[in-house]
Protein backbone atom coordinates (compact mmCIF):
# COMPACT_ATOMS: atom_id res chain seq x y z
CA UNK A 1 0.00 0.00 0.00
CA UNK A 2 3.03 2.45 0.50
CA UNK A 3 4.08 1.90 -2.64
CA UNK A 4 1.27 2.55 -4.32
CA UNK A 5 -0.40 5.65 -1.75
CA UNK A 6 3.08 6.89 -0.59
CA UNK A 7 1.07 9.31 2.09
CA UNK A 8 1.12 6.00 4.26
CA UNK A 9 4.88 6.62 4.82
CA UNK A 10 5.08 10.27 5.93
CA UNK A 11 1.42 10.00 7.69
CA UNK A 12 1.76 7.89 10.72
CA UNK A 13 4.94 10.23 11.65
CA UNK A 14 3.17 13.46 10.78
CA UNK A 15 3.96 15.75 13.78
CA UNK A 16 3.56 19.85 14.49
CA UNK A 17 7.15 20.61 13.11
CA UNK A 18 6.50 19.09 9.77
CA UNK A 19 2.94 20.95 9.39
CA UNK A 20 4.71 24.13 10.59
CA UNK A 21 6.90 23.78 7.84
CA UNK A 22 4.78 22.68 5.40
CA UNK A 23 2.16 25.17 6.52
CA UNK A 24 4.66 27.84 5.74
CA UNK A 25 5.42 26.51 2.59
CA UNK A 26 2.10 25.63 1.50
CA UNK A 27 0.52 29.13 1.70
CA UNK A 28 3.67 30.89 -0.09
CA UNK A 29 3.27 28.45 -2.51
CA UNK A 30 -0.15 28.51 -3.29
CA UNK A 31 -0.24 32.81 -3.32
CA UNK A 32 2.40 32.26 -5.61
CA UNK A 33 0.24 29.98 -7.80
CA UNK A 34 -2.82 32.38 -7.88
CA UNK A 35 -1.03 34.62 -10.56
CA UNK A 36 0.81 32.18 -12.27
CA UNK A 37 -2.11 29.79 -12.96
CA UNK A 38 -4.10 32.37 -14.05
CA UNK A 39 -1.20 33.71 -16.38
CA UNK A 40 -0.66 30.56 -17.48
CA UNK A 41 -4.07 29.50 -18.61
CA UNK A 42 -4.25 32.43 -20.70
CA UNK A 43 -1.01 30.68 -23.02
CA UNK A 44 -2.99 27.83 -22.88
CA UNK A 45 -5.83 29.96 -24.75
CA UNK A 46 -7.99 29.19 -21.65
CA UNK A 47 -10.11 31.88 -19.26
CA UNK A 48 -8.09 32.45 -16.18
CA UNK A 49 -10.64 30.74 -14.17
CA UNK A 50 -8.97 27.20 -15.44
CA UNK A 51 -5.66 28.04 -14.45
CA UNK A 52 -7.31 27.67 -10.79
CA UNK A 53 -9.17 25.27 -11.68
CA UNK A 54 -5.63 23.40 -12.97
CA UNK A 55 -4.29 24.00 -9.51
CA UNK A 56 -6.74 22.75 -7.10
CA UNK A 57 -7.68 18.83 -7.59
CA UNK A 58 -4.22 17.65 -9.16
CA UNK A 59 -2.39 19.36 -6.60
CA UNK A 60 -4.50 17.22 -3.95
CA UNK A 61 -4.13 14.00 -5.78
CA UNK A 62 -0.52 14.83 -6.14
CA UNK A 63 0.07 15.56 -2.69
CA UNK A 64 -1.38 11.96 -2.04
CA UNK A 65 0.22 9.80 -4.80
CA UNK A 66 3.66 11.55 -4.94
CA UNK A 67 6.94 10.51 -3.85
CA UNK A 68 8.49 13.89 -3.71
CA UNK A 69 7.91 16.08 -0.87
CA UNK A 70 8.85 19.17 -2.58
CA UNK A 71 7.51 18.88 -5.95
CA UNK A 72 4.52 21.76 -6.72
CA UNK A 73 2.68 20.14 -9.73
CA UNK A 74 0.37 22.82 -11.51
CA UNK A 75 0.02 24.65 -14.98
CA UNK A 76 3.16 25.42 -16.23
CA UNK A 77 4.53 27.34 -19.63
CA UNK A 78 5.97 24.90 -21.88
CA UNK A 79 3.00 22.59 -20.90
CA UNK A 80 0.69 25.45 -21.46
CA UNK A 81 1.83 26.51 -24.72
CA UNK A 82 1.83 22.58 -25.92
CA UNK A 83 -1.78 22.53 -25.30
CA UNK A 84 -2.41 25.97 -27.17
CA UNK A 85 -0.56 24.29 -30.17
CA UNK A 86 -2.24 21.40 -29.91
CA UNK A 87 -5.68 22.36 -29.30
CA UNK A 88 -6.00 25.69 -31.23
CA UNK A 89 -5.64 24.27 -34.87
CA UNK A 90 -9.17 22.40 -33.49
CA UNK A 91 -11.02 25.24 -32.37
CA UNK A 92 -10.40 28.96 -31.34
CA UNK A 93 -9.09 30.20 -28.17
CA UNK A 94 -10.72 30.48 -25.53
CA UNK A 95 -14.52 28.81 -27.24
CA UNK A 96 -16.47 25.98 -25.64
CA UNK A 97 -15.26 23.58 -27.57
CA UNK A 98 -11.95 24.20 -27.21
CA UNK A 99 -12.01 24.35 -23.77
CA UNK A 100 -13.57 21.44 -23.64
CA UNK A 101 -10.98 19.72 -26.22
CA UNK A 102 -8.02 20.93 -23.37
CA UNK A 103 -9.76 19.18 -20.60
CA UNK A 104 -10.05 15.79 -22.83
CA UNK A 105 -6.49 16.42 -23.63
CA UNK A 106 -5.98 16.81 -20.15
CA UNK A 107 -7.60 13.22 -19.63
CA UNK A 108 -5.60 11.69 -22.43
CA UNK A 109 -2.09 12.74 -21.20
CA UNK A 110 -3.61 10.98 -17.66
CA UNK A 111 -3.83 8.08 -18.94
CA UNK A 112 -0.75 7.44 -20.64
CA UNK A 113 1.03 8.94 -17.67
CA UNK A 114 -0.52 6.39 -15.62
CA UNK A 115 -0.32 3.18 -17.97
CA UNK A 116 3.09 4.33 -18.37
CA UNK A 117 4.00 3.98 -14.67
CA UNK A 118 2.28 1.32 -14.34
CA UNK A 119 3.64 -0.60 -17.19
CA UNK A 120 7.28 1.17 -15.73
CA UNK A 121 7.63 2.73 -18.71
CA UNK A 122 9.77 5.62 -16.87
CA UNK A 123 12.94 4.97 -19.00
CA UNK A 124 10.90 5.76 -22.27
CA UNK A 125 11.87 9.63 -21.35
CA UNK A 126 15.25 9.24 -21.67
CA UNK A 127 14.67 9.35 -25.87
CA UNK A 128 14.32 12.91 -25.16
CA UNK A 129 18.24 13.99 -24.69
CA UNK A 130 18.92 16.56 -22.22
CA UNK A 131 20.35 18.67 -25.37
CA UNK A 132 17.12 18.19 -27.21
CA UNK A 133 15.12 19.57 -24.25
CA UNK A 134 17.31 22.94 -23.61
CA UNK A 135 16.88 23.37 -26.99
CA UNK A 136 13.12 22.99 -26.75
CA UNK A 137 12.60 24.79 -24.00
CA UNK A 138 14.63 27.96 -24.56
CA UNK A 139 12.78 28.34 -28.45
CA UNK A 140 8.98 27.67 -26.69
CA UNK A 141 10.34 30.29 -24.10
CA UNK A 142 10.68 33.32 -26.57
CA UNK A 143 7.65 31.93 -28.11
CA UNK A 144 5.63 32.41 -24.81
CA UNK A 145 7.67 35.95 -24.44
CA UNK A 146 6.60 37.50 -27.87
CA UNK A 147 3.08 35.60 -27.33
CA UNK A 148 2.92 38.11 -24.54
CA UNK A 149 3.96 41.25 -26.39
CA UNK A 150 0.75 42.93 -27.42
CA UNK A 151 -0.73 42.85 -23.65
CA UNK A 152 2.33 44.57 -22.67
CA UNK A 153 1.87 46.48 -25.43
CA UNK A 154 -2.04 46.92 -25.61
CA UNK A 155 -2.76 45.93 -29.16
CA UNK A 156 -4.51 43.48 -30.28
CA UNK A 157 -3.18 40.46 -32.55
CA UNK A 158 -4.04 37.30 -34.09
CA UNK A 159 -2.51 34.09 -32.33
CA UNK A 160 0.31 32.57 -33.66
CA UNK A 161 2.93 29.67 -32.60
CA UNK A 162 5.66 31.65 -35.29
CA UNK A 163 7.81 34.95 -33.41
CA UNK A 164 8.14 36.55 -37.18
CA UNK A 165 4.11 36.53 -37.68
CA UNK A 166 3.75 38.12 -34.03
CA UNK A 167 6.61 40.69 -34.73
CA UNK A 168 4.83 41.42 -38.00
CA UNK A 169 1.65 42.13 -36.92
CA UNK A 170 3.10 44.17 -34.01
CA UNK A 171 4.83 46.19 -36.72
CA UNK A 172 2.06 46.87 -38.51
CA UNK A 173 0.03 48.28 -35.41
CA UNK A 174 2.57 49.92 -34.31
CA UNK A 175 1.00 53.66 -34.40
CA UNK A 176 -2.26 51.23 -32.08
CA UNK A 177 0.65 50.86 -29.05
CA UNK A 178 -1.47 52.32 -25.83
CA UNK A 179 1.63 54.04 -23.89
CA UNK A 180 -0.20 53.70 -20.63
CA UNK A 181 -0.25 50.09 -21.19
CA UNK A 182 3.41 49.45 -22.84
CA UNK A 183 4.19 51.78 -19.15
CA UNK A 184 2.77 49.44 -16.84
CA UNK A 185 3.70 46.13 -18.64
CA UNK A 186 7.23 46.89 -18.64
CA UNK A 187 6.73 48.37 -15.31
CA UNK A 188 6.10 45.49 -13.97
CA UNK A 189 8.71 43.11 -15.94
CA UNK A 190 11.13 45.88 -14.21
CA UNK A 191 9.49 45.35 -10.22
CA UNK A 192 9.40 41.38 -10.74
CA UNK A 193 12.95 41.32 -12.07
CA UNK A 194 14.18 43.98 -8.88
CA UNK A 195 12.17 41.88 -6.28
CA UNK A 196 13.77 38.85 -7.72
CA UNK A 197 17.37 40.72 -7.39
CA UNK A 198 16.06 42.07 -3.88
CA UNK A 199 14.23 39.18 -1.78
CA UNK A 200 14.48 35.60 -3.51
CA UNK A 201 11.68 34.76 -0.68
CA UNK A 202 9.17 37.90 -1.94
CA UNK A 203 6.30 36.57 -4.50
CA UNK A 204 7.06 39.39 -6.98
CA UNK A 205 4.19 38.05 -9.07
CA UNK A 206 1.78 38.50 -6.15
CA UNK A 207 3.31 42.22 -5.53
CA UNK A 208 2.84 43.37 -8.95
CA UNK A 209 -0.64 41.93 -9.14
CA UNK A 210 -1.87 43.39 -5.91
CA UNK A 211 -0.28 46.89 -7.13
CA UNK A 212 -1.45 46.29 -10.52
CA UNK A 213 -5.22 45.48 -8.75
CA UNK A 214 -4.98 48.86 -6.44
CA UNK A 215 -3.63 51.05 -8.72
CA UNK A 216 -6.73 50.22 -11.71
CA UNK A 217 -8.83 50.29 -8.83
CA UNK A 218 -8.32 53.66 -7.64
CA UNK A 219 -7.06 55.69 -10.55
CA UNK A 220 -9.64 54.06 -12.88
CA UNK A 221 -7.26 53.26 -15.42
CA UNK A 222 -9.54 50.41 -16.88
CA UNK A 223 -11.38 53.73 -18.37
CA UNK A 224 -8.60 55.00 -20.24
CA UNK A 225 -7.42 52.31 -21.94
CA UNK A 226 -5.51 49.80 -19.44
CA UNK A 227 -7.34 46.36 -20.42
CA UNK A 228 -8.43 44.33 -17.02
CA UNK A 229 -9.08 40.69 -16.56
CA UNK A 230 -12.80 41.96 -15.97
CA UNK A 231 -15.28 39.17 -13.89
CA UNK A 232 -13.48 35.87 -13.13
CA UNK A 233 -16.61 33.37 -12.26
CA UNK A 234 -15.99 32.32 -8.50
CA UNK A 235 -17.21 28.88 -6.99
CA UNK A 236 -15.56 25.31 -7.17
CA UNK A 237 -15.46 23.12 -10.56
CA UNK A 238 -17.99 20.94 -10.78
CA UNK A 239 -17.09 17.17 -11.49
CA UNK A 240 -17.82 16.70 -15.26
CA UNK A 241 -16.55 13.61 -17.74
CA UNK A 242 -14.79 15.17 -20.42
CA UNK A 243 -16.60 14.71 -23.92
CA UNK A 244 -15.05 12.53 -26.36
CA UNK A 245 -15.29 12.26 -29.94
CA UNK A 246 -13.02 10.19 -31.83
CA UNK A 247 -11.97 12.20 -34.50
CA UNK A 248 -10.95 14.72 -31.59
CA UNK A 249 -8.84 11.67 -29.86
CA UNK A 250 -7.00 10.85 -32.82
CA UNK A 251 -6.13 14.22 -33.67
CA UNK A 252 -4.73 14.87 -30.01
CA UNK A 253 -3.18 12.01 -29.43
CA UNK A 254 0.30 12.97 -30.80
CA UNK A 255 0.23 16.13 -28.67
CA UNK A 256 -0.78 14.11 -25.79
CA UNK A 257 1.93 11.74 -26.09
CA UNK A 258 4.71 14.73 -26.29
CA UNK A 259 3.13 16.80 -23.25
CA UNK A 260 3.38 13.62 -21.41
CA UNK A 261 7.10 12.81 -22.10
CA UNK A 262 7.73 16.28 -21.67
CA UNK A 263 5.97 16.66 -18.50
CA UNK A 264 7.19 13.52 -16.81
CA UNK A 265 10.94 14.95 -18.41
CA UNK A 266 10.27 18.66 -16.64
CA UNK A 267 8.97 17.01 -13.03
CA UNK A 268 11.04 14.50 -12.89
CA UNK A 269 14.31 16.44 -13.48
CA UNK A 270 13.37 19.01 -11.04
CA UNK A 271 12.25 16.20 -8.58
CA UNK A 272 15.50 14.64 -8.52
CA UNK A 273 17.15 18.06 -8.48
CA UNK A 274 15.28 18.91 -5.27
CA UNK A 275 15.87 15.04 -3.80
CA UNK A 276 19.77 15.61 -4.30
CA UNK A 277 18.96 17.65 -0.68
CA UNK A 278 16.69 15.82 0.95
CA UNK A 279 17.76 11.74 1.92
CA UNK A 280 14.89 11.38 3.97
CA UNK A 281 12.83 9.41 1.40
CA UNK A 282 12.78 7.64 -1.56
CA UNK A 283 12.23 8.90 -5.01
CA UNK A 284 10.51 6.26 -7.63
CA UNK A 285 10.06 7.67 -11.32
CA UNK A 286 7.46 5.24 -11.84
CA UNK A 287 5.57 6.04 -9.17
CA UNK A 288 6.20 9.73 -10.11
CA UNK A 289 4.45 8.46 -13.28
CA UNK A 290 1.54 7.28 -11.50
CA UNK A 291 1.15 10.09 -9.27
CA UNK A 292 1.00 13.13 -12.98
CA UNK A 293 -1.32 10.50 -14.55
CA UNK A 294 -3.46 9.90 -11.44
CA UNK A 295 -3.41 14.31 -11.16
CA UNK A 296 -4.31 15.06 -15.16
CA UNK A 297 -6.62 12.23 -14.99
CA UNK A 298 -8.56 13.56 -11.82
CA UNK A 299 -7.82 17.50 -12.96
CA UNK A 300 -9.86 16.66 -16.30
CA UNK A 301 -12.78 15.01 -14.38
CA UNK A 302 -13.26 18.58 -12.82
CA UNK A 303 -12.59 20.98 -15.88
CA UNK A 304 -8.28 21.08 -15.44
CA UNK A 305 -6.38 21.55 -18.62
CA UNK A 306 -3.03 19.35 -18.21
CA UNK A 307 -0.28 19.63 -15.23
CA UNK A 308 3.13 18.70 -14.17
CA UNK A 309 6.13 19.71 -11.80
CA UNK A 310 7.34 23.14 -12.11
CA UNK A 311 10.50 24.59 -11.50
CA UNK A 312 10.29 27.66 -9.86
CA UNK A 313 7.28 26.58 -7.32
CA UNK A 314 9.15 23.58 -6.59
CA UNK A 315 11.81 25.52 -5.82
CA UNK A 316 9.79 27.68 -3.14
CA UNK A 317 8.20 25.15 -1.71
CA UNK A 318 11.13 23.53 -0.65
CA UNK A 319 12.99 26.67 0.41
CA UNK A 320 9.94 27.76 2.19
CA UNK A 321 10.21 24.14 4.36
CA UNK A 322 7.95 21.61 2.46
CA UNK A 323 8.62 18.47 4.66
CA UNK A 324 5.34 16.54 2.78
CA UNK A 325 2.89 15.88 0.65
CA UNK A 326 0.71 17.83 3.34
CA UNK A 327 2.40 21.24 1.57
CA UNK A 328 0.54 20.64 -1.92
CA UNK A 329 -2.48 20.22 0.46
CA UNK A 330 -2.78 23.36 1.75
CA UNK A 331 -1.98 24.91 -1.02
CA UNK A 332 -4.87 23.42 -2.74
CA UNK A 333 -6.99 24.54 0.13
CA UNK A 334 -5.70 28.14 -0.51
CA UNK A 335 -7.06 28.14 -4.13
CA UNK A 336 -10.09 26.50 -3.47
CA UNK A 337 -11.18 29.44 -1.01
CA UNK A 338 -9.73 32.15 -3.40
CA UNK A 339 -12.20 30.20 -6.08
CA UNK A 340 -14.94 30.19 -3.12
CA UNK A 341 -14.31 33.81 -1.81
CA UNK A 342 -11.39 35.74 -3.76
CA UNK A 343 -12.58 35.77 -7.19
CA UNK A 344 -14.23 39.18 -7.49
CA UNK A 345 -10.57 40.68 -6.57
CA UNK A 346 -9.09 39.58 -9.70
CA UNK A 347 -11.71 41.89 -11.63
CA UNK A 348 -9.64 44.94 -12.21
CA UNK A 349 -5.99 43.04 -12.84
CA UNK A 350 -4.45 44.56 -15.85
CA UNK A 351 -3.88 41.96 -18.59
CA UNK A 352 -0.17 43.74 -18.96
CA UNK A 353 0.72 42.47 -15.61
CA UNK A 354 -0.18 38.49 -16.15
CA UNK A 355 1.56 39.32 -19.42
CA UNK A 356 4.72 40.70 -17.19
CA UNK A 357 4.40 37.77 -15.45
CA UNK A 358 4.50 35.14 -18.07
CA UNK A 359 7.50 36.84 -19.72
CA UNK A 360 9.77 36.99 -16.69
CA UNK A 361 8.84 33.58 -15.85
CA UNK A 362 9.51 31.70 -19.28
CA UNK A 363 12.96 33.88 -19.98
CA UNK A 364 14.35 32.15 -17.19
CA UNK A 365 13.65 28.94 -18.72
CA UNK A 366 16.24 29.75 -21.22
CA UNK A 367 19.49 27.64 -19.81
CA UNK A 368 21.89 30.19 -21.38
CA UNK A 369 24.80 28.39 -18.53
CA UNK A 370 24.28 24.92 -20.50
CA UNK A 371 24.28 26.06 -23.76
CA UNK A 372 27.35 27.47 -23.04
CA UNK A 373 28.76 24.39 -21.25
CA UNK A 374 27.48 22.41 -24.64
CA UNK A 375 29.13 24.14 -26.82
CA UNK A 376 32.66 24.03 -24.94
CA UNK A 377 32.16 20.38 -23.89
CA UNK A 378 30.62 18.88 -26.84
CA UNK A 379 29.81 20.19 -30.23
CA UNK A 380 27.74 17.60 -31.56
CA UNK A 381 25.24 17.89 -28.64
CA UNK A 382 25.23 21.35 -29.48
CA UNK A 383 24.57 20.91 -32.67
CA UNK A 384 21.34 18.66 -31.74
CA UNK A 385 20.10 21.17 -29.17
CA UNK A 386 21.02 24.13 -32.08
CA UNK A 387 18.73 22.16 -34.56
CA UNK A 388 15.90 21.02 -32.48
CA UNK A 389 15.90 25.22 -30.95
CA UNK A 390 15.85 26.36 -34.56
CA UNK A 391 13.24 24.21 -36.23
CA UNK A 392 10.92 24.48 -33.38
CA UNK A 393 11.20 28.34 -33.40
CA UNK A 394 10.89 28.92 -37.33
CA UNK A 395 8.63 25.50 -38.00
CA UNK A 396 6.66 24.72 -35.05
CA UNK A 397 6.38 22.97 -31.31
CA UNK A 398 5.22 19.75 -32.93
CA UNK A 399 7.58 19.83 -35.69
CA UNK A 400 10.53 20.76 -32.99
CA UNK A 401 9.67 17.84 -30.49
CA UNK A 402 9.66 15.35 -33.44
CA UNK A 403 12.80 16.37 -34.57
CA UNK A 404 15.06 16.21 -31.12
CA UNK A 405 13.64 12.90 -30.62
CA UNK A 406 14.75 12.09 -33.83
CA UNK A 407 17.61 13.52 -33.68
CA UNK A 408 18.36 11.93 -30.44
CA UNK A 409 17.76 9.09 -31.78
CA UNK A 410 20.02 9.47 -35.03
CA UNK A 411 22.87 10.21 -32.32
CA UNK A 412 22.42 7.07 -30.20
CA UNK A 413 22.33 5.17 -33.79
CA UNK A 414 24.90 6.56 -35.18
CA UNK A 415 27.13 6.04 -32.23
CA UNK A 416 26.10 2.20 -31.53
CA UNK A 417 27.03 1.63 -35.72
CA UNK A 418 30.53 3.28 -35.29
CA UNK A 419 31.52 3.58 -31.67
CA UNK A 420 34.72 4.34 -30.56
CA UNK A 421 37.83 1.75 -31.28
CA UNK A 422 41.10 2.63 -29.61
CA UNK A 423 44.56 0.49 -31.14
CA UNK A 424 46.45 -0.69 -27.67
CA UNK A 425 50.42 -0.78 -27.24
CA UNK A 426 52.12 -1.61 -23.85
CA UNK A 427 53.21 0.74 -21.81
CA UNK A 428 57.27 -0.14 -21.07
CA UNK A 429 58.21 -2.16 -17.83
CA UNK A 430 54.30 -2.99 -17.49
CA UNK A 431 51.68 -5.43 -17.98
CA UNK A 432 49.20 -2.09 -19.00
CA UNK A 433 47.85 -2.07 -22.62
CA UNK A 434 46.86 1.59 -23.23
CA UNK A 435 45.51 3.68 -26.58
CA UNK A 436 48.21 4.40 -28.87
CA UNK A 437 47.07 8.04 -29.30
CA UNK A 438 46.80 9.07 -26.05
CA UNK A 439 49.87 7.48 -24.44
CA UNK A 440 53.00 8.32 -26.33
CA UNK A 441 54.99 5.95 -24.18
CA UNK A 442 52.84 2.97 -25.35
CA UNK A 443 54.16 0.27 -28.01
CA UNK A 444 52.95 -1.67 -30.19
CA UNK A 445 55.06 -4.93 -31.58
CA UNK A 446 55.50 -5.95 -34.95
CA UNK A 447 53.71 -9.13 -35.08
CA UNK A 448 51.14 -8.12 -32.89
CA UNK A 449 47.94 -5.79 -33.19
CA UNK A 450 45.62 -5.15 -30.01
CA UNK A 451 42.07 -3.46 -30.25
CA UNK A 452 39.81 -2.66 -28.00
CA UNK A 453 36.02 -2.03 -29.03
CA UNK A 454 34.20 0.38 -26.83
CA UNK A 455 30.55 -1.14 -27.46
CA UNK A 456 28.21 -4.13 -27.39
CA UNK A 457 28.63 -6.49 -30.99
CA UNK A 458 25.30 -6.54 -32.55
CA UNK A 459 23.98 -6.23 -36.07
CA UNK A 460 24.21 -2.48 -36.41
CA UNK A 461 27.68 -2.14 -35.75
CA UNK A 462 28.98 -6.01 -37.27
CA UNK A 463 30.41 -4.69 -40.46
CA UNK A 464 32.11 -1.81 -38.75
CA UNK A 465 33.58 -3.77 -36.30
CA UNK A 466 35.44 -5.91 -39.42
CA UNK A 467 36.16 -3.50 -41.64
CA UNK A 468 37.89 -1.99 -38.30
CA UNK A 469 39.91 -4.90 -37.99
CA UNK A 470 40.44 -5.70 -41.45
CA UNK A 471 41.91 -1.67 -41.72
CA UNK A 472 44.37 -1.96 -39.10
CA UNK A 473 45.13 -5.80 -39.74
CA UNK A 474 46.06 -4.66 -43.60
CA UNK A 475 48.53 -2.16 -42.51
CA UNK A 476 50.41 -4.31 -40.45
CA UNK A 477 51.13 -7.28 -43.18
CA UNK A 478 52.83 -9.39 -43.98
CA UNK A 479 54.74 -9.31 -40.33
CA UNK A 480 51.89 -9.78 -38.22
CA UNK A 481 51.29 -12.70 -36.22
CA UNK A 482 48.59 -11.88 -33.49
CA UNK A 483 45.36 -10.20 -33.04
CA UNK A 484 44.31 -9.42 -29.53
CA UNK A 485 40.71 -8.23 -29.32
CA UNK A 486 40.58 -6.87 -25.47
CA UNK A 487 36.89 -7.64 -25.12
CA UNK A 488 36.33 -5.20 -21.85
CA UNK A 489 33.77 -3.01 -23.65
CA UNK A 490 32.29 -5.49 -25.06
CA UNK A 491 29.22 -6.28 -22.63
CA UNK A 492 26.89 -7.95 -24.84
CA UNK A 493 26.70 -9.65 -27.94
CA UNK A 494 24.23 -11.12 -30.81
CA UNK A 495 23.88 -13.81 -33.54
CA UNK A 496 25.59 -11.22 -36.46
CA UNK A 497 28.24 -10.18 -33.96
CA UNK A 498 28.99 -13.88 -33.33
CA UNK A 499 28.84 -14.09 -37.40
CA UNK A 500 31.19 -11.41 -37.87
CA UNK A 501 33.90 -12.60 -35.47
CA UNK A 502 33.71 -15.92 -37.32
CA UNK A 503 34.34 -14.53 -40.90
CA UNK A 504 37.18 -12.50 -39.41
CA UNK A 505 38.62 -15.46 -37.63
CA UNK A 506 38.31 -17.02 -40.54
CA UNK A 507 40.09 -14.59 -42.98
CA UNK A 508 42.78 -14.60 -40.55
CA UNK A 509 43.29 -18.19 -40.76
CA UNK A 510 43.52 -17.34 -44.50
CA UNK A 511 47.10 -14.97 -43.53
CA UNK A 512 48.10 -17.33 -40.81
CA UNK A 513 47.09 -14.65 -38.15
CA UNK A 514 45.71 -16.27 -34.65
CA UNK A 515 42.86 -14.42 -33.14
CA UNK A 516 42.88 -14.12 -29.31
CA UNK A 517 40.39 -12.13 -26.72
CA UNK A 518 41.44 -10.87 -23.50
CA UNK A 519 38.42 -9.60 -20.70
CA UNK A 520 35.79 -11.49 -22.17
CA UNK A 521 32.49 -10.66 -20.09
CA UNK A 522 30.66 -13.89 -19.18
CA UNK A 523 27.31 -13.64 -20.96
CA UNK A 524 29.69 -12.86 -23.92
CA UNK A 525 31.50 -16.22 -23.33
CA UNK A 526 29.03 -17.75 -22.38
CA UNK A 527 27.22 -17.01 -26.02
CA UNK A 528 30.56 -17.63 -27.93
CA UNK A 529 30.65 -21.47 -26.44
CA UNK A 530 27.24 -21.91 -27.55
CA UNK A 531 27.90 -21.31 -30.60
CA UNK A 532 29.10 -23.84 -33.44
CA UNK A 533 32.05 -21.40 -34.47
CA UNK A 534 34.01 -22.26 -31.24
CA UNK A 535 34.86 -25.47 -29.43
CA UNK A 536 36.12 -26.94 -25.98
CA UNK A 537 39.88 -26.79 -27.30
CA UNK A 538 38.99 -22.59 -27.89
CA UNK A 539 38.28 -21.99 -24.55
CA UNK A 540 41.96 -20.97 -23.11
CA UNK A 541 41.65 -18.25 -26.45
CA UNK A 542 38.45 -16.97 -25.10
CA UNK A 543 39.85 -16.77 -21.44
CA UNK A 544 42.51 -14.54 -21.07
CA UNK A 545 41.77 -11.97 -17.85
CA UNK A 546 44.48 -9.18 -19.56
CA UNK A 547 45.79 -8.58 -23.11
CA UNK A 548 48.72 -9.03 -22.02
CA UNK A 549 47.76 -12.53 -20.72
CA UNK A 550 47.36 -13.57 -24.78
CA UNK A 551 50.27 -11.94 -25.61
CA UNK A 552 52.37 -14.19 -23.51
CA UNK A 553 50.26 -17.54 -24.45
CA UNK A 554 50.99 -16.77 -28.04
CA UNK A 555 54.47 -16.60 -27.55
CA UNK A 556 54.72 -19.74 -25.30
CA UNK A 557 52.76 -21.42 -28.79
CA UNK A 558 54.87 -19.91 -30.86
CA UNK A 559 58.06 -21.59 -28.75
CA UNK A 560 56.65 -24.60 -28.50
CA UNK A 561 56.46 -24.75 -32.16
CA UNK A 562 59.69 -23.72 -32.47
CA UNK A 563 60.95 -26.34 -30.05
CA UNK A 564 58.94 -29.54 -31.80
CA UNK A 565 60.64 -28.17 -35.49
CA UNK A 566 63.97 -28.39 -33.69
CA UNK A 567 63.57 -31.85 -32.40
CA UNK A 568 61.96 -32.84 -35.41
CA UNK A 569 64.99 -31.48 -37.54
CA UNK A 570 67.57 -33.32 -35.49
CA UNK A 571 65.55 -36.43 -35.26
CA UNK A 572 65.55 -35.96 -39.30
CA UNK A 573 69.48 -34.59 -39.31
CA UNK A 574 68.04 -31.40 -40.42
CA UNK A 575 69.89 -28.75 -38.51
CA UNK A 576 67.79 -25.24 -40.49
CA UNK A 577 66.57 -22.73 -38.40
CA UNK A 578 62.92 -23.59 -38.89
CA UNK A 579 59.75 -21.74 -40.04
CA UNK A 580 57.80 -20.24 -37.52
CA UNK A 581 54.00 -20.11 -38.20
CA UNK A 582 51.58 -17.96 -36.34
CA UNK A 583 50.27 -21.87 -34.68
CA UNK A 584 47.14 -23.51 -35.03
CA UNK A 585 43.82 -22.11 -34.15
Amino acid sequence: MKRFFPILTWLPAYNSGMFRGDLAAGLTVGVMLIPQAMAYALIAGMPPVYGLFAALVPLLIYGVLGTSRQLGVGPVAVISLLVAAGVADLAEPGSTEYVQLAILLAFMVGVIQLLMGLLRMGFLVNFLSHPVITGFTAATALIIAFSQLHHLLGVSVESSKHIHNVLFQLFEKRAEIHPGTALFGFGAVAAIYAIKKWGRRIPGALVVVVAGIVLVAVTGWDQQGIRVMGEVPSGLPLPLFPAFEMDAVYRLLPMAFAISLIGFMESIAVAKSIHARHRDYKLDPNQELVALGSANLGGSLFQAFPVTGGFSRSAVNDQAGAKSGMASIISAVLIGLTLLFLTPLFYYLPNAVLGAIIITAVLGLIDTKEIRFLWQTQKEDFAMMAITFLVTLLVGIEEGILTGVVASLGVVIFHSSKPHVARLGKLPGTRVYRNLYRFEEAAEREDVLVIRYDAPLFYANADHFKETVESFMHGKLPGLKLVVLDASGINSIDTTGIHALAALEKELQGYGIQLRMSAVHGPVRDLLKKSRYYKTEDAERLSHMEVHDAVEAFDRGCESVVADERSEAKESGYSGSGIITGGTL
